[in-house]
Order: C-alpha cells, then structure tokens, then sequence
C-alpha cells in the first residue's frame, strides 16, 4: 500500500496565544528600532518569554520579522479581498477606502514597519509582493475594469487607482505625527473617511 503524508500537528490554543503574543511584541520592537536595532532578547523581553521559549516558535530574527510583515499585509488586504464585482462600485470603494483609513488609524506601526521594508528594497518580503499580493491585485483589477466596461465608472487604469487609494490611506499612518500637527482636532476619523472617499471617487462618477 502506498505510503501517506503524515499530518502536520496541530498547534494548540497555547501556541496559538503565544505566537500572537510574539508577533505583537515584535511589531512594537521593529517599529522602535528598526529590523538592524532590534534584537530577538528586546522581543523576549517585551512579550513576557524566555529567549528559548520564544526560538521554539521563530528559529532567527528574520523569521519574525518576515511573519510581522506577512501578518500585517494579510491583514490589510482583507477589505481589499472583499471588494465584489456584482456590488454597486461606489458602495465597494467607500467600504475599502473606510476600513483601510480605520487601520491607519488603529496600526500605525505596522504601516511604519512596512513603508521601511518597502524603501529599502522589499529584500525580505519579495516573494509575498510578487506573489500573492500580485495575485490579489491583478484580481481586483478584473473587478474594477469589469464596472468600466459596464458603464459603472469612468475609465480609469485600476492598478494606479490602487495604488493610489494605498497611497492616501496610508499617508494618515506614516504621517499621523504632520496630519495632527496641521489639523488639530478639527477633523475627526468620520470626517476624514468622508473627504478621502470623496476626493478619490468624484472622479470616477459619469
């Protein structure tokens, strides 16, 4: 009889706990510091583990590094994820545009962490960029040319838009620091949600 692959064990809610505990601590640490700043001792100590206790779940630095990195981008993808081509496009466009502004607001260290790996050349996270990410983009891109072609929106070239959409929402992460600084407390997280939206779909309607 031919051989079966063996299962890979399941990891228990314990592990489970521990690895997010990790991942958040880490997060923390890289965005302090940086990826050559930190260390995988300044982790430990941060999520409350013991060095080795840690290196059962990540064998080197880079492990965790990559996994916050590949983490954060799962995460931020999820609305990206949802946009449905059978959806009214503007309803789609305000939803992801809100819930992507809503992680800038509640995450900025990811992003900090991320727009660093991205400026010094991605060399941690290509496979992720070119691979999935691509994947995803070129999928939605479907979506939106989909809605043109329909008569839905004005033709747009749907990678550039998001891009452009990435670019905006992100601004209130990496540059929350300026934004306060101009506004004060003049404009609240609804009213930013409202005036990004509408500046980046008026151009869209017919």
């Amino acid at each position: 009889m031919p051989k079966t692959l063996a299962k890979a064990p399941q990891k228990s809610r314990i592990q489970h706990q521990n690895q997010a505990v990790i991942l958040k601590a880490a997060l923390e640490v890289f965005s302090a510091y940086g990826y050559r700043g930190t260390t995988v001792d300044q982790i430990a100590v941060k999520a409350g583990l013991s060095k080795p206790n840690l290196l059962y779940y990540f064998k080197r630095k880079e492990d965790i590094y990559v996994a916050v990195l590949e983490h954060t981008l799962e995460e931020w993808l999820k609305p990206l994820r949802m946009l449905d081509v059978g959806g009214d496009p503007f309803i789609e466009l305000t939803r992801y545009i809100s819930e992507k502004l809503d992680m800038s607001f509640a995450n900025p260290p990811a992003s900090r962490i991320f727009a660093n790996e991205i400026l010094h050349g991605a060399p941690h996270i290509q496979k992720f960029l070119k691979g999935p990410l691509r994947e995803l983009v070129e999928e939605k891109v479907k979506v939106i040319r989909h809605w043109i072609a329909a008569g839905k929106i004005k033709p747009i070239d749907p990678p550039h838009f998001i891009f452009a959409i990435w670019a905006v929402t992100q601004h209130y992460a990496d540059f929350s620091t300026q934004v306060e600084a101009v506004l004060g407390s003049a404009d609240g997280k609804a009213q930013v949600k409202l005036a990004v939206a509408e500046i980046l779909l008026r151009g869209l309607k017919n």
